[in-house]
């Protein structure tokens, strides 16, 4: 990307993103013509370049991102004052296939990770603690406290006894809940359990909850009983501390004999997301990971796309590259399910960019959406997942899960993801149960939080190409797939989320 101080994105479109602040009073030579700027604009938001009457749509990335409020003129500062969403219920939508043919190489490059019984690989060989309810939150986290303390467990220790963590994983639920939101529970649990970045796992139950402890544990299926344990704390006769203590024990001692290996990036998982988006986000982040994703899936590996909301205004777009019409069928359920879900509590499915997506530049769902779906790139479409499932295809899949950062990066994760790929503008410093790199949209971002950032895709704004990044990029991801820390994993910022809808007993 050359360096300039603005960007039309597409041919057709009637603005232009400002990559630097504008003033009032500045010129743009775009296509041919002179545009006098008629307000300070910021850097990341859009100036008009047509006259535009009320009503009529604003076009960018080559779409409508919805219409006038009231009659602009060349050189206007779009924002959320004067461009109004065109979304609105659920739609009928018709299948127009579209098959690109991408050219990239297959480089049968590897990664160094920890190969499971059951053949699944691991990027992590950690040692967890997995509550079937939170009211056994607190006897996990003296369990940590205690272990840790007992075998001296820091950084230093995990390279050479090859665990890479030790951590147990909050949650509020596990009973209280009725018929959906307990299978959601149960499911994103059960993922967790049996996730291949998982050494050990400490399965702690109370005893009485509505996840009863066997009925949690039969649905883990065939499962490495070496490697998964379950201890029900009502049934222990005194000390549950140290019944704890000897199982983790026990799933250290395992773990611990585990190594890192070559393994195929044809094996590798990623989950795509984004959060505190700006202006920026689909002309430098979420490009340079859809790069990514597609390089990826031509190795033979998966990446999964979420945040369904902020698909709304971009869905067509992912529902034409399905392979097949039940995969089309599968992705128009996924999208007006949601905007139903939506409706059901009568909210409106266009009232989605946050006051920071505002800020950054993002003026309606449709101008984010389009930017969003820039993660996954050109490849089709291969599978389209519920909320809770487990990964059954590779390739590109769509899954079922809410815009919410930390939700949606726990359900990329317990679908099977072994890193997600967090692009932002805005900055944030979460991470969920598997590594969550963190790729700033902007170079200020990068310059000012270099402990949460894991990667600039900013340099395209200072001079860099995407054919110069994105190999910079793969052996940055391939690099924490091997075992480098992500800055979450450096600030010990991880937890999960779980999805909840009704109500609580």
């Amino acid at each position: 990307m050359k360096q300039t101080t603005f960007l039309k994105i597409n041919s057709a479109d009637s603005v232009v993103v400002c990559l630097a602040p504008k003033k009032k009073g500045d010129i743009i030579e775009i296509d041919g013509q002179q545009i006098t700027v008629n307000q300070d604009t910021p850097a990341g938001h859009k100036i008009l370049i047509k006259d535009t009457q009320e009503g009529e749509d604003i076009i960018k990335y080559g779409y409508p991102i919805g219409h006038a409020r009231q009659t602009l003129k060349a050189g206007d500062w779009v924002n959320e004052d004067n461009l109004q969403t065109n979304l609105s219920g659920t739609l009928n939508y018709t299948y127009n296939p579209v098959s690109q043919k991408l050219s990239i190489k297959d480089e049968k490059r590897s990664f160094k990770g920890y190969i499971r019984k059951n053949g699944d690989v691991g990027v992590r060989n950690e040692l967890w603690i997995v509550p079937t309810v939170g009211c056994v939150n607190g006897i996990a986290d003296k369990l940590i406290e205690k272990f840790k303390e007992e075998i001296n467990f820091n950084h230093s220790t995990a390279s050479t006894k090859h665990i890479d963590a030790i951590h147990a994983w909050h949650h509020n639920y596990g009973c209280s809940q009725l018929s959906e939101d307990h299978e959601n529970t149960r499911k994103i649990l059960r993922d967790i359990c049996l996730h291949p970045n998982a050494g050990g796992v400490l399965v702690l139950s109370l005893g009485c909850e509505n996840n009863q402890p066997e009925d949690f544990m039969a649905m883990l299926g065939d499962y490495d009983k070496a490697r998964i344990k379950l201890l029900v704390t009502q049934r222990v006769e005194g000390d549950e501390i140290e019944a704890g203590l000897e199982i983790l024990r026990e799933l250290y001692n395992t773990a611990a004999q585990d190594q890192r290996e070559d393994v195929s990036v044809s094996k590798l998982r990623v989950g795509l997301k984004c959060g505190g988006s700006d202006g920026f986000s689909g002309i430098t982040a979420n490009p340079l990971v859809g790069e990514f994703s597609d390089w990826l899936v031509a190795q033979g590996g998966t990446s999964i796309l979420t945040e369904v909301p902020e698909m709304f205004g971009a869905e067509t777009i992912l529902m034409n590259r399905c392979e097949t019409r039940e995969l089309f069928e599968q992705t128009v359920s996924m999208v007006n399910n949601f905007k139903n879900y939506f409706l059901s509590h009568g909210e409106p499915v266009g009232e989605n960019p946050s006051p920071g997506n505002k800020a950054g530049g993002i003026s309606t769902l449709e101008d984010k959406a389009l930017g969003c779906t820039q993660k996954c790139g050109k490849t089709p479409v291969s599978g389209v997942m519920e909320y809770g499932d487990r990964l059954q295809h590779t390739g590109l899949n769509l899954l079922s899960a809410p815009g919410n950062d930390l939700v949606a990066s726990t359900a990329l994760a317990a679908a099977g993801c072994h890193i997600v790929l967090f692009t932002t503008g805005r900055g944030t410093p979460f991470g969920t149960f598997v590594p969550t790199m963190k790729i700033a949209t902007n170079p200020t971002l990068a310059k000012n939080k270099p402990h949460w950032v894991d990667f600039s895709a900013g340099q395209l704004v200072e001079g860099r190409t995407m054919t110069e990044l994105v190999p910079e990029f793969i052996d940055k991801v391939l690099a924490v797939a091997s075992g480098e820390p992500a800055r979450n994993e450096e600030n010990g910022y991880r937890e999960i989320s779980i999805f909840k809808n009704g109500v609580t007993l």
